[in-house]
């Protein structure tokens, strides 16, 4: 049984534009593509990012700040907390630079996080945040 399907021709070499983005296209084009980005610092957006993309980083900054600094002591204080999601958003935290990973030579071994110095710089910032929050919230 032959098939009644239409597909695209692969000889042709444009591309299907769905009609905003031919809008888009046609707008700029006719506007001498004055239209310019400005660039976000790529290490300053990938790190807020990957923080914010977290939904666990800013309860474990309040953690450090309680004086909870281990692991399973941080997953006992959360309800909802996953050890392997801890595991993955404090290491995470590491790669960034925010926290810094403090194993004790010790049997059973016990491991310890703590903010760096950039780390104490951008909770403090989140601090301020807050902060204004708590105005915005009252001025409601």
């Amino acid at each position: 049984m032959a098939s009644h399907l239409c597909y695209p021709d692969p000889q042709e070499n444009h591309a299907q534009i769905s009609a905003v983005g031919t809008f888009w296209y046609i707008l700029m084009d006719s506007i001498d593509k004055k239209i310019s980005r400005r660039a976000v610092p790529p290490e300053a957006a990938h790190m807020v990012q990957s923080i914010c993309g977290c939904k666990w980083s800013l309860t474990v900054y309040w953690l450090l700040s309680q004086g909870i600094d281990r692991p399973g002591a941080m997953v006992r204080a959360v309800d909802g907390l996953s050890t392997k999601v801890l595991n993955d958003c404090l290491r995470r935290n590491v790669d960034l630079g925010i926290l810094e990973r403090v194993a004790h030579a010790e049997v059973p071994p016990r491991v310890e996080y703590r903010a760096t110095e950039l780390g104490s710089k951008f909770i403090a910032i989140m601090g301020q945040l807050e902060q204004l929050q708590s105005e915005i919230d009252q001025t409601l």
